[in-house]
């Protein structure tokens, strides 16, 4: 058999299967770490919400009984999560302790600033339809104003609507800013200030002698 057409040694078929194993090896190794690290942060940090959330003043008896669930559960997800990448690499082990600290640590000092936002968010869910009846009601009130302004014959008839002068006229017209100040964001003042506008324009025109509205 001529030199030319020799076949490769063993030395260079090994060499050359040696690299794409350690390049899937190192691959598999990443996937797991980053799969195990996911889920040890989303364990320390749903345990360290817990805790700060049930240690709120309760009878002792429930309170304890709560935190130890909070602490067990969250141990039996967070415990496997460390030891299991830590049995094929003591590295990985150092690394997934590191981020769970550090994620106990963001939790608990986040905590205080996301239970803020979510009461937040469940007051406005609670507040919209009261604001929206207050849009509603403010857009009638509104109508019911411009009519002394644009209408020839209320202008005539009643010109102290439009008489800045005359004490229950101001009121309405302070009563009106405040409201339309108010309704550019959902804000817990302005179905307040929508109710004084009613009260104000109600006092203006039985001061001006206009008969009350029908119901």
């Amino acid at each position: 058999m001529e030199e030319g057409s020799r076949s490769p040694g063993p030395g260079l078929t090994l060499g050359g299967a040696a690299v794409p194993a350690l390049l899937e090896s190192v691959l598999s190794g990443t996937w797991q770490l980053l799969f195990w690290g996911a889920v040890l942060a989303c364990a320390v940090a749903a345990t360290v919400f817990a805790v700060r959330l049930h240690s709120a003043p309760e009878p002792a008896g429930r309170a304890s009984d709560t935190l130890f669930w909070d602490v067990f559960m969250g141990s039996a997800v967070a415990v496997p999560a460390i030891l299991i990448p830590t049995l094929a690499s003591p590295w990985a082990g150092v690394v997934l302790a590191a981020v769970g600290g550090a994620t106990g640590v963001a939790a608990y000092r986040s905590h205080p600033r996301i239970m803020a936002w979510q009461t937040t968010r469940r007051q406005r869910r609670q507040e919209q339809p009261l604001y929206t009846a207050a849009q509603a009601e403010h857009s009638t009130l509104l109508a019911r104003w411009s009519r002394y302004e644009l209408d020839p014959a209320y202008c005539i008839d009643y010109p102290a609507m439009t008489d800045v002068r005359q004490p229950e006229t101001a009121a309405v017209i302070r009563a009106m800013r405040e409201a339309e100040q108010l309704r550019a964001v959902p804000h817990q003042g302005y179905a307040p200030a929508v109710a004084r506008l009613r009260l104000a324009l109600t006092e203006a025109e039985k001061a001006a002698g206009i008969p009350a509205p029908a119901e």
